[in-house]
C-alpha cells in the first residue's frame, strides 16, 4: 500500500488502479464523466494545463480537482468553486455491529432511488454510473430507502475510499450512516485494504462520526471546480 497516492488521489486512481475508467489521459486525466467530474493534470507545466482544460467538453461542463492546494485555472477556464476538505484515515477502523443492518445490497435496479438520494442530500458529485465505483450498501424501511453508502477512489492496492454516505434529513440520529460505514469498511478489510474518505472541512458533525469509526485526520486537501471561462 503506497500512502504517497492519498497526495493526489485523482491522478493516482486514474494513472493506476482505475485507469481503465478514464476517459482522457495523457498530460491530464479525467474520469469518464458518467462516473463523475473528476480530473487530474500531472503538473502544472503549460502543457499538462493544456491538456487539462481540453478534457472540458462545452460550457455546462466541469472538472473537479482534487489536491493539496487550490489548482490555478488554466489558460481558457475559470474556477466555479474552491472547498476545503478534510482527507481521513482509519488504520484501525469499527467493527460492524451484530445489531447493524439489515443491509441490502442496492444495484441497477435502486439507481433512480440512490439518484433522488444523492442529489437531494449532496454528499458529492454524483453520476449516472458513480453506483458503479464499487458494492453501495442501503438501510430501508418497507420499500424506501433510507440512508446509503458505498466507495469511491482507489488510488493504490491496499486503499479504498468510502463515499456516497448520505441519509434522508428526517432519517437522521438513528446512526444509520455509521451503521453504513461499518458495512462498507467491513468488504474493505476483508480485502486487505484500509478505508479512507474525504469530508468537507467545516462539516463538524460528519468529521466526529467519522472519529468514533476509527478514522483519523491525514491531510487537508482543496476541491478545486473549473469550467470553461
Amino acid at each position: 500500500m503506497s500512502k504517497a497516492a492519498l497526495e493526489r488521489p485523482v491522478w493516482s486512481m486514474l494513472t493506476g488502479p482505475q485507469a481503465g475508467l478514464a476517459a482522457a489521459t495523457g498530460p491530464a486525466v479525467r474520469i469518464d464523466p458518467r462516473y463523475g467530474p473528476f480530473a487530474a493534470a500531472r503538473d502544472q507545466s503549460a502543457e499538462a494545463q493544456a491538456a487539462l482544460a481540453a478534457t472540458l467538453s462545452g460550457p455546462d461542463d466541469t472538472i473537479w480537482l482534487v489536491e493539496r492546494e487550490e489548482w490555478p485555472a488554466p489558460a481558457g477556464t475559470r474556477v466555479v468553486r474552491v472547498a476545503p476538505l478534510l482527507q481521513m484515515v482509519a488504520e484501525t477502523p469499527a467493527a460492524l455491529r451484530v445489531d447493524d443492518g439489515p443491509f441490502v445490497a442496492l444495484g441497477a435496479a435502486d439507481v433512480a432511488e440512490m439518484t433522488d438520494l444523492a442529489l437531494a442530500t449532496e454528499p458529492g458529485p454524483w453520476g449516472p454510473l458513480t453506483h458503479q465505483y464499487g458494492q453501495f450498501w442501503g438501510l430501508r424501511e418497507g420499500s424506501r430507502l433510507l440512508a446509503m453508502a458505498g466507495e469511491r477512489m482507489r488510488p493504490a492496492p491496499g486503499l479504498a475510499e468510502v463515499s456516497g454516505v448520505c441519509t434522508w434529513p428526517d432519517q437522521r440520529g438513528r446512526g444509520l450512516a455509521g451503521a453504513l460505514i461499518r458495512r462498507v469498511m467491513a468488504d474493505q478489510v476483508a480485502r486487505g485494504d484500509v478505508p479512507y474518505l474525504h469530508s468537507y472541512s467545516g462539516n463538524a458533525s460528519a468529521i466526529r462520526l467519522y472519529e468514533s469509526l476509527g478514522f483519523r485526520p491525514a491531510r487537508e486537501m482543496v476541491a478545486t471546480v473549473l469550467a470553461l471561462a
